[in-house]
């Protein structure tokens, strides 16, 4: 009896566990059909994903590109004044406005006896004196104030004699030809008119009113530009035209170039820099063949220059030495990081710190021991290059790893092997940034006279500043030099 019942609890419970399976083998079919369905659903949005991935990172790489100035690309400085970079906030306390401690203190040295015009003497009176019993020493204190005058400025009148013929002809007496080919304006105050257009970058409606306001002297907008596009330009030709044939001759040269506005036309401001003098040249091509014409084909100097592609084809095509610029280069691997893509970033910060060992090193070069340092500079070289050598699967990491190539390489350490190669191409960035203030501030130019007197004014300017030479002094002795037909001061002498 109890037997029975058992074996009917039994059969009653395999009956309900046949059931519950049944209901887990349906809910378990739903399930897997659910999955395939949500495994459907999910294909679409996983692909939709990947676009988004794609779209995500085309927008942050031209989000790079668009955020491009000259701290992290090949854009000039000028670009920045358009949309300039913010500068990081700055770490502990600032200094204060002026001199820092531990500077040197500078101080302008007073004029010497030959210098001074008036000597003014101030005691106290005698009676003071002996009041507050006095004992009048034989120094002084001294302060020395300059001041201009009311007029400084001296007009000359000259006069020639009229004679007349017996015919009833009239003759004039001749005035010297140093006059009359300097016309209203002496060699003096041309070469101040010259001096704050080429190095005061001031419009000539600017130095026309400062001759009314400050030296009451009345002279048109008109006849400025006509001294400093005619006689002066004409008087700094000979000196321009001999610091521009001397370029071929050099064993380093210095190379860059700018927009100018010229007739509404956008041209180029080249600029050569010598280790003595700079020589710019205005032309309406950004081509090689304007440093084939300034340069020649048989180039034999080293020429430091950024990696734009004239410059590039003109040392590929004529065999020239060519050594390209740091900075560019390390401003490209910086945008690299600003990609945001983690192989990219990995690669360019193992670059940057490869650089600045080899720059720290670099830099000790002149106390350092030459065959240690030798070594040394050897292995960041070598360093740097495995790196580069070995970009990420990434197109502007293999664009930038192609140029050290077994060819390319040597043109980025010439300089760790030629003395007098710089690694950078700053010096004349510095150089040229003259010209892209006068191009701000006074718009290009309108003729060919304007183009002329640019270039030459230019030169000038800069390779005296290059020098330590007085940019005005140089003006006025060209123009002596021109009006009395005297040979013309050279700028490729370095004594002042």
């Amino acid at each position: 009896m109890h037997a029975d019942l058992s074996i009917k609890q039994l059969l009653a419970r395999l009956e309900t566990l046949e059931a519950e399976v049944a209901g887990l083998r349906r809910e378990n079919q739903q399930l897997r059909q659910e999955n395939q369905q949500l495994r459907s659903d999910n294909q679409p949005l996983c692909q939709a994903n990947e676009l988004l991935r794609g779209d995500n990172q085309q927008l942050r790489d031209e989000i790079a590109r668009l955020k491009k100035n000259s701290s992290n690309s090949s854009k000039p400085p000028s670009s920045d004044i358009v949309a300039p970079p913010k500068d990081p906030p700055r770490r502990g306390k600032k200094n204060k406005i002026g001199g820092q401690p531990g500077h040197p203190r500078h101080q302008r040295p007073p004029f010497e006896a030959n210098q001074i015009d008036h000597i003014c003497l101030h005691e106290l009176s005698p009676e003071e004196v002996r009041r507050r019993k006095l004992r009048p020493l034989d120094s002084w204190h001294v302060l020395q104030q300059v001041e201009l005058v009311e007029k400084p400025y001296v007009v000359t009148e000259h006069r020639a004699r009229r004679y007349v013929t017996p015919a009833g002809r009239i003759v004039l007496a001749p005035l010297p030809p140093q006059v009359r080919r300097a016309g209203l304006m002496g060699p003096n105050l041309t070469a101040l008119v010259g001096w704050l257009k080429a190095r005061g970058h001031v419009s000539y409606g600017g130095i026309e009113e400062f001759f009314r306001d400050v030296l009451n002297l009345s002279i048109s907008g008109g006849h400025l530009s006509g001294c400093c596009t005619g006689k002066l330009s004409e008087a700094l030709k000979p000196a321009y035209e001999e610091a521009a044939s001397a370029l071929r001759q050099e064993s380093v040269l210095g190379s860059d170039e700018t927009g100018h506005y010229h007739g509404g036309q956008g041209y180029w401001t080249w600029c050569l820099r010598a280790a003595e003098f700079t020589v710019f040249r205005i032309d309406a091509t950004r081509a090689t063949q304007v440093l084939v014409d300034l340069l020649g084909e048989d180039f034999g100097g080293i020429l430091t220059v950024d990696y734009y592609s004239a410059n590039r084809s003109f040392a590929r095509r004529y065999e020239v030495r060519a050594q390209y610029c740091w900075s560019h280069l390390l401003r490209d691997v910086k945008f690299l990081r600003e990609l945001g893509r983690p192989p990219l970033v990995r690669w360019a910060d193992q670059l940057l710190a490869i650089a600045r060992g080899l720059f720290r090193a670099w830099h000790r070069r002149t106390w350092a021991d030459p065959p240690r340092w030798r070594r040394q500079m050897e292995r960041w070289k070598r360093a740097f290059l495995e790196k580069i050598r070995r970009p990420p699967d990434e197109s502007d990491a293999m664009k930038l790893s192609r140029r050290f190539d077994r060819h390319g390489a040597p043109t980025y350490f010439r300089f760790l092997d030629t003395p007098g190669v710089e690694p950078t191409n700053n010096a004349t960035e510095r150089a040229i940034r003259q010209p892209v203030l006068d191009r701000r501030i006074t718009q290009g130019t309108r003729s060919v006279r304007g183009l002329r007197w640019s270039e030459r004014a230019w030169t000038a300017a800069a390779t005296c500043s290059q020098q330590g030479r007085s940019t005005f002094r140089f003006f006025r002795d060209a123009l002596v030099a021109y009006l009395t037909n005297a040979p013309a001061p050279s700028l490729l002498s370095v004594n002042p």
